[in-house]
């Protein structure tokens, strides 16, 4: 039989071959760039409350369906079902490189129907934050409008620019953990514009940003007393005056970059402990479905994928009901 011709398509550029070790080197250095350290930081502690559990009950770490219902089991009577729903992702994540066949234990048929009738069993209703409104915002302007502490505006901005921008509260500010904070991941002073009708920023790669792309988030004007573009332009004159070379863009007075804790704790001094770090994004969300923006407009600005989405609607009643409540007074606006 004789052989196919293929013309070549172009020439190769002549590289030097590495050596093995580097080859292991570099891999090994791409598969720590694949999981995020935060993220890293829970599969190995799921991983870790397996390994305990096998040692406990002399159990071999060695995963099988059986072994594995048993730690469902086990740490069901623990700790929520929930909880143990996502430690299962992290053991896979960690077992996987030792015993390949990691993953399809943790989602094998025995193990999803063990922790189905643990949830059945042992699930309890989730207390979620309250969504932040815009009568919250409305109390947090009257008190810091006119406040002289850079501090005062700093806070003020993030409430404002996190809520209209539906922006996790770990996109603004850094982890309360040192060795978590990464600067590649902080929003910077440049580039940013400002004009009579959005500010607009880019948003280092984020949580759901699968290419690691980063995006342009544009928050547009108001024409009513909450309007996010004063009290973003305020804190910008502060912070160009006080920080005018340091490259971030969120920074307190004394040039640190504001933490979760820190954000958290003004927060504390005006509402109760229903309100959290993701009353913003949620409360934002649902003022613009009360707006009568439609479902897909909000998950474009939030930067949800579609399952996400859904699954936000689902575990957030008060954001579906306020999208019929926007649709329908969008309707009867437009007869």
């Amino acid at each position: 039989m004789a052989l196919a011709f293929f013309p070549p398509s172009g020439r190769q550029p002549l590289r030097a071959a590495w050596p093995r070790e580097k080859l292991v080197w570099e891999r090994a250095l791409a598969l720590g760039f694949a999981v995020d350290d935060s993220s890293a930081r829970s599969y190995n502690s799921a991983t870790q409350s397996y390994l305990s559990f096998c040692k406990l009950h002399h159990f071999s770490i060695d995963p099988t369906p059986e072994v594995m219902s048993f730690y469902v089991t086990f740490m069901c009577a623990h700790i929520s079902p929930n909880s143990v729903r996502s430690y299962l992702s992290g053991i896979a994540h960690g077992l996987e490189s030792f015993y390949p066949q990691a993953r399809s234990v943790t989602s094998s048929k025995l193990v999803r129907r063990t922790l189905l009738g643990c949830t059945k069993r042992r699930g309890l209703a989730v207390r979620r934050k309250r969504a932040l409104t815009l009568d919250d915002l409305s109390l947090l302007l009257r008190s810091y409008s006119i406040s002289p502490h850079y501090d005062d505006h700093l806070f003020l901005a993030l409430t404002f620019i996190s809520f209209f921008a539906l922006l996790r509260l770990g996109e603004v500010v850094s982890s309360d953990t040192p060795a978590l904070r990464k600067s590649r991941k902080m929003i910077r002073r440049h580039p940013l514009s400002i004009s009579q009708d959005s500010i607009s920023f880019f948003l280092p790669f984020h949580k759901a940003d699968r290419l690691f792309e980063g995006s342009k988030i544009i928050v547009p004007a108001r024409s009513d007393p909450l309007d996010p573009l004063p009290i973003f332009q305020r804190y910008l004159l502060l912070r160009d005056t006080l920080h005018r070379l340091h490259p971030m863009l969120w920074l307190r007075e004394d040039g640190s970059s504001p933490t979760r804790s820190w954000f958290i704790s003004r927060l504390r001094q005006h509402f109760p402990s229903d309100v959290a770090g993701h009353s913003l994004r949620s409360g934002g969300a649902t003022a613009y479905a009360l707006a009568g923006m439609s479902d897909d407009r909000i998950q474009a600005l939030g930067r949800w994928s579609s399952d996400a989405f859904k699954a936000y609607i689902r575990v957030h009643p008060v954001l579906l009901q306020a999208l019929i409540r926007g649709s329908q007074s969008f309707a009867a606006s437009t007869h």
